[in-house]
This record gives structure tokens, sequence and C-alpha cells, in this order.
């Protein structure tokens, strides 16, 4: 199929969420779009929980979730969505899991992880939920790996990770859980945490982890995505090195990808560098193309600006601008859209808008 040029992306803006959060938890099931949990203007854990009717562009509000939450793993499994950890009001991690049955609109309290966790990464193949990594109450990053079937309500233990890590990207490629995990590490005696990315995959038939090289250049805020087995490490907040001790952190547009045919990284070329620099956006993909979506740059506003990387033609092309710049937002892929949800304007914002990839004739 011929590669859709930029013209065959645009922004669907859909009425603002009734509560406008951050850090919130977004699941795409069915034409239905929920948000549940997040961040509030006081940065107190919420419980809303809303959902966004997406073809006839209608929120309605659900029962709040029985322990109000921020940063929780969300996903759906068949009628139910399940939500894992997070942070509650107090900010400590929480270990309980609840999910929402579709059909009988209410919360069901589940088995609970046997650690609190925060930042926990989750992806599911059938049927079952793998959570990865997390922080827990001593805020140091876990290595925790624990698969959930919902039939049985049971957690159970695989091998570590070999990097404890939170807030790490994961993707399932064929029986592979690829991890992408930015750990901070201390430097002997230096304040200023320069983040190691680490890079892993679990194989779900072996039941074990290797690991791959590291992601070249440091740099906190970046954003990862996968497409075509291709994994991308996108901008960031570069910090400056040991031996550079006054300059400051700065807004890079560093494109790393990984081949795992190659099992290498690309050297970083200028050619492929984004044409933005921007730490702390959303990065998905949508048809041939790795996308970037706003974040915060060298600029006093979160930027609105997209663009996109098409991988048959190895470059960056601006695609059409968010209609509310924003940082720090949630993402949902659905089928031809990307979600962009929530996140900081100039205080938490209630936008919801997508970027939709138009049907070429």
């Amino acid at each position: 199929p011929m590669a859709a040029g930029a013209g065959a992306f645009a922004w669907a803006a859909f009425p603002a969420m009734p509560t406008r959060r951050v850090y919130c938890s977004a699941v795409h099931r069915d034409g239905q779009l929920y948000v549940l949990g997040g961040c509030g203007g006081g940065g107190r854990a919420l419980g809303a929980a809303e959902v966004l009717d997406v073809p006839a562009q209608r929120w309605t509000a659900l029962p709040p979730l029985p322990t109000p939450r921020a940063g929780a793993a969300a996903l759906a499994l068949g009628k139910q969505i399940l939500v894992v950890g997070g942070v509650d009001a107090a900010q400590s991690p929480l270990a309980s899991v609840e999910v929402y049955h579709v059909d009988e609109g209410k919360w069901e309290k589940k088995t609970a992880l046997a650690q609190p966790s925060m930042g926990i990464s989750a992806v599911q193949r059938d049927g079952a939920v793998y959570a990865l990594g997390g922080m827990g109450a001593d805020t140091s990053p876990q290595a925790l790996v624990r698969v959930y079937e919902p039939a049985k309500d049971h957690w159970q233990p695989l091998p570590s990770m070999p990097t404890p890590c939170y807030g790490a990207s994961a993707f399932l490629q064929g029986n592979k859980i690829f991890v992408l995990a930015a750990t901070s590490l201390c430097t002997g005696g230096r304040q200023g945490k320069l983040p190691v990315t680490a890079f892993e995959a679990f194989d779900l038939e072996t039941r074990s982890w290797t690991r791959y090289p590291s992601v070249p250049s440091r740099r906190a805020f970046a954003a990862c995505a996968m497409a075509d087995g291709v994994v991308f490490s996108l901008g960031g907040l570069q910090q400056p090195g040991p031996h550079n001790f006054y300059s400051r952190p700065h807004f890079v547009n560093t494109v790393e990808m990984f081949d795992p045919a190659q099992g290498a990284w690309s050297k970083p070329s200028r050619a492929v560098r984004m044409r933005e620099k921007r730490a702390d956006f959303v990065a998905g993909c949508l048809g041939d193309r790795v996308v970037a979506v706003g974040g915060l740059g060298n600029q006093s506003c979160p930027l609105d600006s997209v663009e996109g990387f098409s991988l048959s033609r190895k470059k960056w092309e601006p695609l059409p601008p968010m209609p509310t710049g924003r940082c720090s937002c949630s993402s949902c892929p659905a089928p031809s859209l990307l979600f962009v949800i929530g996140g900081v304007a100039q205080g938490p914002s209630g936008a919801v808008e997508a970027l939709c990839l138009r049907e070429t004739p």
C-alpha cells in the first residue's frame, strides 16, 4: 500500500473531560474511551472515572474508582477494565487492583499486588496481564515481574528484570516484551542523576530475559515508540556530563533507532533528527509514521507542534498542530486514531483530542 502523505492526518477535538487531570489512565474499548483517576489541580489523586462515547462525542460519569489513584496501569480485558497500582491521595504507592465491569457498571476489588507499586508498565497477551517494574514505598525502582490471570484472580511472580525500573515503555512484539527503561543512577558523590536507559526483552515462551545494548545517549523525559519492529528513542532533556559542571540541562531532538534484526542501535544522524527539540511529549505510531506530539521545548508554553517520521522515506515531516498545546499528556491508541488526553496547559487540562489517519481513497 502507498504510504499516506502528511495531508492524510487531521485532528479531531472532542468535548472537554468533565474533570481536568494529568497522569490519568486511559483505555479504549469498542468505541468507548475510559479515563480513570489522575491528579487534579491540587495535585491530589482523583477517583473520577469518565467515559467518552467516541462516535456520539458524549461524556458519561462512571461510579468513581474505589481507591482514588494517579499513574496507574490500566488495560481492557474482555468486558472488564483492569486498574493496577499507582499512587493514592497521600502520594504513597498502591498495591490495590480494581476492575470495572462494563456491562454491570460497577467496580470490584481484586487480589492486590504483593508489593505496592507506582509506574508499572503493563502489557497483555492471550488474556493474561504482565506487570513490569514500578517504584515502591521506599522510592527505589523495582525489578518485579508478575503475571495476572483474570479467571484465577491470581498474581504469579516471573523472573525479575535485569534492571530495576519504573515508568518504562513496554512493547509486545511476537512472543517478546521489549522494555525501554530509564533508571536514574546516582554518580559517586555528585549531585545530578543521569538517567541510564536500559533495553531488555522478556521471552514469554522461555520465560527468560535478554539484555540489549543500552540506549546510546542519556536523556530524561524522552519518548519511545515501536514501528515495524524498530524501537525509537526520541527527544528528551539532555543532562550535562559530569565534566561539564555549569551547563544546564537542554532540550534535544535526538532520534535513536534499534533494529532487533541487527541487534544494534543506529548512530544518531543529523538527517533523522526531529524538526523540534522536545521533551515530555506523546510518541506513538499511526499509519506508517512514528509521531511526536506536543511536549515542552524552547518556548514559554507547551508545544502544539506535531511531526511524523515516515519509515519508508526516513524523514520527519510537519503534521497538523494539535488544537491545544500540552505536555505530560496521557495517550491511548485506537484503530486509525491516537488519543492525547489531559496533561498540562496552564494547569491540568480537560482537553481530549485525537490525531486521525483519514481513509485515503
